[in-house]
């Protein structure tokens, strides 16, 4: 996710579980509960392949339950997004780990395979994504066409939804003088305040703090060793701190500046009210500023089969795109939208527009980074 641009625009309201326990067979209600006494959702390619969006509702009701993970309620809206479905469908969502990583989720996936409480749907970053692609299964939501090619699978293993920027959040009550980069952060004033979301090697959002910091330092998307560099050097100079940041950590002010995506450092300040910092801004990088879409994608052994799909039409619906848009977020479906005007032009106004000079790495570099990760992370941060 890259584009030049201010956070000015970006300055609007972000939205704002229950951990799974327990283990019991798998539902049965995954056949014979919507298209047809002979009906497997858990095959199901599509609505439409199965009797329909009508037969896919109704299975999905009478299984009664989909099992999320990894989903906190402030990023992205999906305190709203879940709130929505469970609404709309009376489908009651049980959200495990909310502060859990991708690879967390990849992890549940396997521990818990054919127990209920398994994820049945994941929200994966694309190093995780690219190399769990076996846990996956192929589904294509009513509107397929809405999502441009380059983000999705050809097969529909997996759709991206949603993407931000890499952005700096900082305690402006802790910091004296606005960072405009992540060269900025080197300097004394940070000491001990900078922090990253979680370990790059199990977590995207991590990562890209990495991919970002490669491109201001003379590397590229296709060698991401000077981002590595960058944070042994912040490490040496005394300015890392090795805490997971929160929004309760931002809150307190235990974690003055965290480099994360643009929604997530939205989501944590003014726009939290009375749970958020009220003195925490967000800017985004001059120069290259670095993105990256999460994909959507159903456990092959979800528990429930038929509400794992109606997620994902759920998810990819203008209303859950929306809602993405309305925390900062851009939806992919979003050139489809502004077509058929179903966006929220409120929303997109706030922030900022549709993304233009947008930068991704690609599926190759985040598999070439993820191993310059595996190798040198670790070693130059020593942990």
């Amino acid at each position: 996710m890259q584009y030049k641009r201010t956070m000015a625009g970006l300055a609007l309201a972000a939205a704002a579980v229950v951990t799974l326990a327990g283990c019991s067979a798998t539902s049965s209600a995954s056949t014979g509960a919507g298209g047809g006494s002979d009906t497997d959702w858990k095959t199901a390619t599509s609505a439409e392949s199965a009797g329909g969006m009508d037969a896919l509702v109704k299975a999905a009701k009478a299984e009664g339950k989909l099992n999320v993970i990894a989903l906190p309620p402030t990023w992205a809206n999906y305190g709203k997004i879940i709130d929505g479905f469970q609404k709309q469908y009376g489908i009651t969502v049980s959200s495990a780990n909310p502060n859990g990583s991708s690879a967390d989720e990849v992890a549940a996936v396997k521990s818990q395979q054919g127990q209920d409480t398994a994820p049945d749907v994941l929200d994966l970053g694309n190093a995780v994504l690219q190399q769990n692609l076996g846990l996956l299964t192929d589904y294509k939501v009513a509107n397929w066409d809405d999502i441009p090619t380059a983000l999705k699978d050809e097969q529909g293993a997996w759709t991206r939804d949603y993407t931000g920027l890499m952005s700096i959040g900082y305690d402006s009550s802790k910091v004296k003088t606005a960072p405009k980069d992540l060269d900025d952060l080197l300097d004394p004033q940070y000491k001990g305040k900078v922090s990253i979301a979680g370990d790059p090697t199990q977590a995207n959002q991590a990562a890209s703090a990495v991919y970002l910091a490669a491109l201001e330092n003379g590397g590229s998307a296709d060698d991401i060793t000077e981002g590595v560099d960058y944070f042994g050097k912040l490490k040496a100079a005394g300015n890392w701190q090795n805490v997971l940041p929160t929004q309760a950590t931002v809150a307190s002010g235990e974690t003055p500046v965290v480099v994360q995506w643009s929604y997530n450092n939205l989501a944590w300040g003014p726009a939290a009210g009375a749970s958020g910092n009220k003195n925490w801004k967000t800017v985004v990088p001059k120069g290259d500023a670095l993105g990256s879409y999460y994909a959507q994608a159903i456990n092959k052994d979800a528990p429930h089969p038929a509400a794992a799909r109606l997620w994902q039409e759920y998810i990819a619906s203008p209303t859950a795109q929306n809602l993405y848009l309305q925390a900062g977020a851009f939806p992919a479906t979003l050139a489809a939208m502004e077509k058929s005007g179903k966006v929220d032009q409120d929303a997109l106004d706030a922030a900022g527009g549709a993304p233009k000079d947008y930068v991704e790495l690609s599926d190759d570099q985040v598999t070439a980074a993820a191993k310059v990760l595996a190798a040198k992370w670790s070693s130059t941060m020593g942990s």
